[in-house]
C-alpha cells in the first residue's frame, strides 16, 4: 500500500494520498491547506485518483477540496450528518479568523460502509460521531487480508482524543465511538490520526489517558 501524508501550518493537519502499488489507483483523504503537496504526490507517484474521501467537515479538513476536485475531476464523499458543517465552511473560517472559500457540492454520502475501491484496496466506512456528528473512520485494506489500516480524522490521536466543544460535538458519544468501533480492531492495527503521528489500537487502548 502507498501512503503519503502531508501537513502544513497553521493547522498541521494530516492530508493523505493512499494508493495501490500495482494498479496505481488511489484516493485522496481530507485535502486541506496541504492540497498542493498532495497533488504533487499524486503526480510524482503516477497515480489515478478515484475518490476524494472526507473523514469529517471541520474547515481544516476541507479547505483543499475545491482545488483537489478541480485538478482530479473525481467525486467527493462525506457523511450526511456533517453536511451542515461543510456548507458552513466560510462561516467556520470567520469564527476562527481565517478566510475560507466555499467548497464544491458533495457528490455522494456515506450512507453505508461501502467499500470504496481503488485497485486491489478498498476503504470501508464506519460512523464515529463525537468530534462531529458525521465523523467517520476509514478502514483500508484488501478483501484477501483481514488486517486494516485506519484513518480516523480527529476521533483519536496518539495519546489524545478529538475536541468535543465545537458544534455537534459530544464527549460521551466520542468515547463510545472509540471504544465500540476503533477498539474493535486488533491491537496491531495502525491508526493514522488527523493531527500528529501514527499510533496503534493497542497502544491507545493501553495507554491513552482518556480511555484507560
Amino acid at each position: 500500500m502507498i501512503i503519503e501524508v502531508r501537513e502544513v501550518p497553521p493547522f498541521s493537519k494530516n492530508g493523505f494520498v493512499v494508493g495501490c502499488e500495482s494498479t496505481r489507483e488511489a484516493v485522496v483523504i481530507d485535502p486541506g491547506d496541504e492540497v498542493d503537496q498532495l497533488l504533487e504526490m499524486v503526480r510524482a507517484r503516477d497515480l489515478t485518483v478515484k475518490y476524494i474521501l472526507l473523514t469529517h467537515a471541520h474547515m481544516d479538513h476541507i479547505t483543499g477540496v475545491r482545488k483537489a476536485k478541480s485538478a482530479l475531476q473525481v467525486p467527493v464523499g462525506l457523511h450526511r450528518a456533517d453536511e451542515f458543517l461543510y456548507q458552513a465552511a466560510v462561516q467556520q473560517g470567520i469564527a476562527f479568523g481565517f478566510k475560507v472559500e466555499p467548497q464544491p457540492p458533495i457528490d455522494f454520502y456515506f450512507d453505508d460502509e461501502g467499500p470504496w475501491r481503488f485497485g486491489k484496496y478498498a476503504a470501508w466506512v464506519s460512523h464515529t460521531p463525537g468530534h462531529s456528528p458525521g465523523g467517520v473512520c476509514l478502514a483500508i485494506g484488501t478483501d484477501a487480508d483481514p488486517s486494516r489500516t485506519l484513518i480516523v480524522g480527529d476521533t483519536l490521536f496518539a495519546g489524545g482524543i478529538g475536541r468535543t466543544d465545537l458544534p455537534g460535538g459530544n464527549l460521551e458519544t466520542l468515547l463510545t465511538s472509540i471504544r465500540t468501533v476503533l477498539f474493535s480492531f486488533p491491537d496491531d492495527t495502525v491508526v493514522w490520526p488527523g493531527h500528529g503521528g501514527k499510533t496503534t489500537v493497542g497502544r491507545e487502548r493501553g495507554t491513552n489517558p482518556f480511555l484507560t
